[in-house]
């Protein structure tokens, strides 16, 4: 309900009442969950790194109810820019899952793909493809073929190979992404307006101009139906389209 304070209390009292860490450790983590949720990141992995130590201590060092603490304090630290010990709880997180889970299991494609983001978000854009794919792979394996998590793992190769330059791979892999989103979302949803406006810019790059702008133009009216005036998605979209009519 979005009733942080509420929530918070209710978990401090929680605290309050028991001695048990066994106990403790899931209040923690969900008031690390609230934190996050308001943008309090440094009590967020205080709260995190407090379940986390009783899970250490009283679960076998592979015991797969750890993952969701690495995978959240990855989050965090994502949040705050500190890829490098995003980095290391991702990994760890991937490493309990691989030996817990299936090999197809939606969590490690989950897993690989978020390492993924880090990659990309440090600069090391062939790190982040070679994670982006491991993520597709499974993903194709374990969900329909039309899943909105395939078209996110074509959105982020495609994201991949725009930023290494690679124009002509960007494309088709943008293409597949806004292909299944059509087929398994609303027509009104966001997530296709940024399809529209990612091909957009990589037509942009390869000075296809006039495709560029229909794409900017169909972007900018989905977004229109399901995003306030003043979105940040929006507003780039209206953005991209006037620049590249300068240069028509």
């Amino acid at each position: 309900m979005g009733r942080y304070d509420s929530a918070e209390e209710i978990y401090n009292r929680l605290l309050d009442e028991t001695a048990d860490d066994n106990e403790r450790a899931p209040l923690y983590h969900e008031l690390g969950i609230i934190k996050y949720k308001l943008g309090e990141y440094e009590e967020a992995i205080t709260f995190y790194k407090k379940s986390l130590d009783i899970e250490e201590k009283t679960l076998p060092p592979n015991d797969i109810r750890l993952a969701p603490s690495y995978n959240n304090l990855g989050v965090v630290y994502e949040s705050m820019g500190k890829y490098k010990n995003a980095l290391s709880y991702y990994e760890k997180d991937l490493e309990i899952s691989k030996l817990s889970l299936d090999e197809n299991h939606p969590d490690i494609a989950s897993s690989y793909n978020n390492i993924g983001v880090v990659y990309q978000n440090m600069g090391d854009y062939k790190k982040a493809l070679v994670s982006y794919e491991k993520a597709l792979a499974i993903r194709q394996r374990s969900l329909v073929a039309n899943h909105p998590d395939i078209a996110a793992s074509y959105n982020n190769i495609g994201a991949a190979y725009r930023n290494m330059g690679d124009y002509n791979r960007a494309l088709p892999s943008y293409e597949k992404a806004l292909m299944i989103r059509q087929q398994s979302l609303s027509p009104n949803h966001p997530d296709l307006a940024s399809s529209y406006n990612n091909i957009g810019l990589v037509h942009e790059n390869m000075n296809n101009y006039s495709a560029a702008c229909s794409c900017f133009n169909f972007a900018i009216e989905i977004a229109k139906r399901s995003l306030s005036e003043n979105h940040p998605n929006l507003l780039d979209s209206r953005e991209n389209l006037e620049r590249v009519k300068n240069k028509l």
